[in-house]
């Protein structure tokens, strides 16, 4: 029987912390009961009061630290504990990296039964510069006495936090959403206010292809109509001439969601380009692409060296989207064949292939626990199967698909050490974890890659 949580709201208790919680808080244990810190690190010895009360946990806050971690450092950010948006910036990037590979074991401890101390867990790879490496922003619009802000709501709350200048953010990003910002400032072009429902322009979108130095900028509005349009394009013409791409979305919808169904293109073209390596990518406004380039190329090199291609193997690629995974690793295999829910990657995928040259790589709009038992009746059978999933993981039916198709490999590539625990534990039926490898996608936030190379259990 679970014991009933004896601590009382407001209750202040000390507490040696012993790691990393997935949301970046310390874990300690109280009374036998797990409690939560946001801020205290491992090896710390804190003074807690409990803030909320749950049947099986508390969240406190630190009121003191008795012990610090000699891996403490001052956060460089003005507003890192306002705006949540990362949430380990307290921490030494070495220890980030060490923390983040201990956060997918304590995910296999919790729902997989594999032997995880047999298992080899790698190193997580990390940044050279673990700062101003994201290529896109979504800064959301307010105002501040009569005065327009961009920035990141407050974490657990909806305030508004100006954030002029983000350090994990691409410099351009910044400078492009911030003389926007002004933009509309010099104009007085309504803002979206959530609470009256009134009001335009509710989120400043900027992406930059980093190799390029192309900008785009995609202003989120309420409504269809956005006021002084004209002399908002001609004054990012003016002062911005690094973006090539202006387009409008509504979402006219109360919701948290950034973006709405429909996209207008205003200006320039309608897409950026990026270049990792050989290739080069088309962004239109909607497409998915990685947030941080640099590390994207270590991710697909892991990828590449977990498949272990001879140059014969056929692979199956599920959630495909724009086919970056599958052309990175088309030199290597003998025929690609991806898969996607959504139509627009597959074209953008078919496009990608076309203009690099690619003619082993085809690709299917539809879902790959329909299409893979389809090619398995027409006598197409992976030999290799590479998944790189959204945070909910892996589709359960197809899980139970790769289960009864068995490809000699299958390589998971993971955003969510959780999601990632709870498939191999179905996947271990028929499978060997031969290693895993943590990459750091999203340093001084709490998010980790895994790369899982995996093989068929002969029997």
């Amino acid at each position: 029987m679970q014991k009933q949580v004896t601590i009382k709201p407001k209750q202040q208790f000390p507490l040696t912390i012993k790691r990393l919680g997935i949301n970046g808080e310390g874990v300690g244990y109280f009374k036998r009961t797990v409690v939560f810190v946001p801020g205290a690190l491992p090896g710390e010895e804190v003074v807690v009061e409990a803030k909320r009360i749950h049947p099986k946990y508390v969240e406190g806050i630190v009121k003191k630290v008795r012990k610090r971690s000699p891996h403490r450092v001052k956060a460089p950010c003005p507003v890192y504990e306002q705006c949540g948006g990362c949430q380990l910036q307290h921490l030494a990037y070495k220890q980030q990296l060490i923390e983040k590979r201990d956060i997918v074991i304590q995910a296999l401890e919790r729902h997989t039964k594999l032997k995880v101390d047999e298992l080899d867990i790698r190193p997580t790879i990390g940044m050279v510069n673990p700062w101003l490496y994201r290529n896109k922003s979504q800064f959301q619009l307010g105002e501040d006495h009569g005065k327009i802000i961009s920035g990141l709501y407050s974490l657990d709350s909806h305030r508004l936090i100006n954030v002029p200048e983000c350090i994990v953010q691409h410099p351009l990003t910044n400078k492009v959403t911030q003389v926007v910002t002004q933009i509309l400032n010099d104009f007085h072009v309504p803002v979206y206010n959530e609470k009256t429902g009134k009001g335009i322009v509710r989120t400043i979108v900027t992406r930059v292809g980093i190799e390029t130095g192309q900008a785009q900028v995609v202003l989120i509005t309420a409504k269809r109509e956005l006021p002084r349009k004209d002399v908002i394009l001609s004054e990012i013409k003016k002062r911005l001439p690094e973006v090539v791409s202006v387009a409008q979305n509504v979402n006219a919808k109360k919701t948290s969601v950034i973006f709405g169904d429909e996209t207008i293109h205003l200006s320039g073209k309608e897409i950026i380009e990026e270049r990792l390596q050989e290739f080069t990518y088309e962004l239109s406004a909607r497409a998915f692409f990685q947030l941080n380039p640099i590390q994207t190329v270590k991710l697909y090199n892991e990828v590449k060296k977990a498949a272990a291609l001879t140059g014969k193997e056929k692979i199956a690629d599920a959630y495909c989207g724009v086919g970056t995974i599958g052309l990175w690793l088309a030199d290597g295999a003998s025929e690609i064949r991806g898969m996607d829910v959504i139509p627009e990657a597959i074209e953008d995928a078919k496009k990608n292939a076309a203009a690099h040259n690619i003619p082993n790589a085809h690709y299917f709009a539809g879902k790959a626990e329909v299409l893979l038992p389809k090619w398995l009746n027409e006598g197409w059978r992976p030999d290799v199967v590479i998944v790189d999933p959204p945070r909910s993981g892996c589709d359960e039916s197809l899980l139970r698909t790769i289960l009864k198709v068995k490809p000699k490999k299958f390589v998971y590539v993971s955003c969510n050490p959780s999601t990632l625990a709870k498939d191999l534990h179905i996947l271990s039926k028929a499978y060997n974890v031969a290693y895993m490898q943590p990459v750091d996608m999203f340093p001084q936030t709490v998010h980790v890659e895994c790369v899982v190379s995996m093989s068929r259990v002969e029997k």
